[in-house]
């Protein structure tokens, strides 16, 4: 099965459409398409949305807003260095904290114990593969009640959602990416939602300089009217991608491998990897195969991210892409 990006051919037509307009009007950005594609993604995610460039634009939002410079905040070894990273750029302190094994997600007895002995400001849970961290309410409950600021990496969650709530919903802030190979993607770009008022119209200003009072030092963060137009037709798209997804997993997957990720009742995946425990030749590799804490030389005893990076394998499942 080769890689295949979630678009659907039948949308090209219309993006076209959308392409030609933002050529009449000759605003290719700041306008109306980068608009749209948040309220698109506010009634889909049931949070008010910011558009940004990058999953990176919109993180280095979160955490400037939150004001960690100084601070440490607890990180997942198991994820993509960005998360880590955007700490560092934030200027904060990262110390990191296991997984589990059986969803490759945060550990709330991990955790706690790690909250104990570093004391962090905040934390990121990364919401692994497309499903959502199956302790993810422990983990915010925790957060509230300690007064850790809590954010939620939702680089890999399109489309997922458990008993109805969606990624984003638990923490301060929830960090969607765009990227290539997303289940939904733009090519680049990133998506901050939150409930916090606050954080979305600092959002607004950090992603435009600061523009034009300056009070907020952001950065050029915006996205352009092209790449949003590819938004809004994605996000039209995206139920019915996950579902194929979903479809697609449970009549030609689930009963060939047992040893997988298996999801709680009323957890619904998006399905960016299908993640298996056993080796697979067709597997498309690993979700990662080297911890952050290795990355970074940090010298930590995390042995469930350690055991991950050597034990699982994706299968390939790519919307409307060939079988198996």
């Amino acid at each position: 099965m080769k890689f295949t990006i979630g678009f659907d051919r039948e949308d090209t037509k219309l993006l076209h459409k959308y392409w030609d307009e933002i050529l009449e009007t000759q605003k290719w950005t700041e306008g109306r398409f980068t608009a749209l594609f948040e309220d698109k993604w506010s009634v889909h995610n049931e949070l008010p949305s910011v558009a940004f460039s990058s999953w990176a634009g919109a993180a280095m939002a979160a955490l400037d807003y939150f004001n960690i410079r100084g601070k440490t905040v607890l990180c997942p070894s198991n994820t993509f260095m960005a998360t880590p990273l955007s700490v560092i750029k934030a200027g904060g302190n990262v110390e990191f904290a296991d997984c589990n094994r059986n969803d490759l997600c945060l550990s709330f007895e991990d955790f706690k114990k790690r909250v104990e002995k570093y004391k962090p400001a905040a934390a990121w849970v990364v919401h692994i593969g497309g499903h959502i961290a199956f302790e993810i309410e422990k983990i915010a409950c925790f957060c509230k009640q300690k007064g850790i600021i809590l954010l939620e990496d939702c680089a890999h969650a399109h489309g997922a959602e458990w008993n109805n709530k969606k990624p984003g919903q638990w923490g301060e802030a929830g960090i969607y990416s765009f990227y290539a190979t997303k289940t939904i993607s733009t090519g680049e770009g990133g998506m901050l939602v939150s409930n916090n008022k606050g954080l979305i119209e600092y959002a607004r200003q950090y992603r435009n300089y600061g523009k034009f009072d300056y009070k907020v030092e952001g950065l050029n963060y915006r996205m352009n009217e092209f790449t949003a137009a590819i938004g809004c037709v994605q996000t039209a798209r995206l139920k019915e991608i996950a579902e194929w997804k979903n479809m697609y997993a449970k009549k030609y997957l689930d009963s060939k491998f047992a040893n997988r990720v298996i999801f709680p009742q009323g957890m619904i995946s998006g399905y960016y990897k299908y993640i298996i425990f056993e080796p697979f030749e067709k597997s498309t590799g690993k979700v990662y195969d080297q911890p952050c804490h290795q990355i970074m030389d940090k010298d930590c005893d995390l042995p469930n991210t350690e055991w991950v990076a050597k034990n699982h394998w994706c299968l390939p499942l790519y919307y409307k892409g060939e079988e198996l």
